[in-house]
């Protein structure tokens, strides 16, 4: 099998109409997953803060965690690449 890809998801809608949560550089807080790990569907993954909010990412798949291309402090965008897992 194939590593899948996991990727920056879109932000919420409302952070665009009200825009009061993303105030300010939105950055990872904490990586809660190493190169390793097995992963269930809606693991958290990591910890962005906002400024005003954290937010809790969670996993979109069931797998193993075969990299991590984030650092702790890194400013994301959407789409941006967080990790590959190996399906289970």
């Amino acid at each position: 099998m194939s590593p899948i890809e996991v990727r920056m998801p879109k932000y919420p809608e409302c952070w665009e109409s009200c825009g009061n949560c993303a105030q300010g550089e939105i950055f990872v807080l904490e990586i809660q997953v190493k190169p390793g790990d097995l992963l269930e569907r809606d693991d958290t993954i990591l910890t962005l803060e906002t400024g005003k909010v954290a937010l809790d990412i969670p996993s979109p798949h069931t797998g193993t965690v075969v990299e991590v291309f984030i650092t702790e402090g890194d400013v994301l965008a959407e789409g941006a690449l967080l990790l590959t897992l190996l399906p289970t």
